[in-house]
């Protein structure tokens, strides 16, 4: 299983709070986009296909930029996918350079799993459940909801691909989905709006938001509040590979039934570049380092410029 963040990296958080302990369409005859000549519930199923491949797809690995936002503060860190697990390294807080005590933690953690076999099987293992409990949900999509079609958007830079035709379809809960394990639990309180490449079978945004309260471990290890909203962007970044390039929580509830939960995020995915498909997670580590010194000296070079722009 690929370790990469995917289109629905976003809703895998619910197999996460959940790991803590064929559809009918819509009545009415659905309105096909000119040239369009599937149904909604078989475009679904394609482009769901289409995702379950790319996400066992191992051949192809990046280096990414991941800028996090969220009421108290941002976060950038860097991300090399390797043979073995993804690794990540934080280069930034605030928009600023971590400070050398930080800059020595962050290397001294990623030391301490390229050096420990045990730690790097862990983390490998840990990446691949999550993402089969993202798997389990895209795979889910196609019998959780009713759809139609509701227009096109166009694709851009960073929203599938730029001047592509996206066929638009809204999505609501279909009432004789029962949902097979408390993971796909929280798709029966779903509805938003699918964008899907017309050409390329791909997800280019999922945009959902909760339409009533939704318990996760059959209401057992809590719930989350009815009006949560996540909305993940993905786009094309050659090579026949899809990104995610934005992806936005804002999410409140409760855990046990007694603690609050709020989740509140937006990041950016950017500046992919492809690196050798058998790099391992050491050399991705020194990979990182690389890329640190040269973000590090870009952002020293601008703080001396700045003023002279002034």
């Amino acid at each position: 299983m690929r370790q990469k963040l995917r289109i629905f990296g976003a809703v895998s958080l619910f197999g996460l709070f959940a790991g803590m302990g064929v559809s009918s369409l819509a009545a009415g005859t659905p309105t096909h986009p000119a040239g369009e000549s599937v149904s909604p519930i078989e475009l679904v199923r394609a482009a769901v296909a289409s995702e379950a491949a790319a996400s066992n797809n191992s051949s192809i690995k990046y280096m990414f930029c991941d800028r996090k936002t969220t009421p108290q503060g941002s976060q950038t860190r860097l991300f090399v996918e390797t043979r073995q697990a993804l690794a990540g390294m934080t280069v930034a807080y605030d928009d600023k350079p971590l400070t050398p005590e930080q800059l020595q933690a962050e290397v001294g953690r990623l030391a301490g799993i390229a050096d420990n076999p045990e730690q790097l099987a862990r983390r490998q293992r840990q990446q691949k459940e999550e993402a089969d409990r993202t798997l389990r949900i895209v795979k889910a999509l196609p019998d959780a909801f009713l759809y139609d079609y509701d227009g096109t958007e166009t694709g851009t830079a960073t929203l599938g691909k730029p001047g592509e035709q996206l066929l638009r379809l809204k999505f609501r809960p279909n009432p004789d989905y029962h949902a097979p394990s408390h993971v796909e639990e929280v798709l029966v309180g779903m509805q938003g709006v699918l964008l899907i490449d017309s050409v390329e079978r791909r997800i280019a945004r999922i945009d959902g938001t909760l339409s009533r309260e939704v318990g996760f471990g059959w209401g057992i290890l809590g719930h989350l509040d009815k009006g949560g909203h996540f909305l993940v962007d993905q786009r094309d970044v050659g090579d026949n590979s899809w990104e995610v390039s934005r992806m936005s929580l804002n999410f409140a509830g409760r855990i046990l039934l007694f603690k609050s939960l709020s989740i509140k995020s937006d990041e950016v995915f950017s500046d992919f570049r492809r690196v050798p498909d058998d790099t391992t997670f050491a050399q991705g580590v020194e990979m990182l380092k690389a890329e640190r010194v040269k973000l590090a000296e870009n952002h020293a070079q601008a703080a001396v410029t700045e003023p002279r722009s002034h």
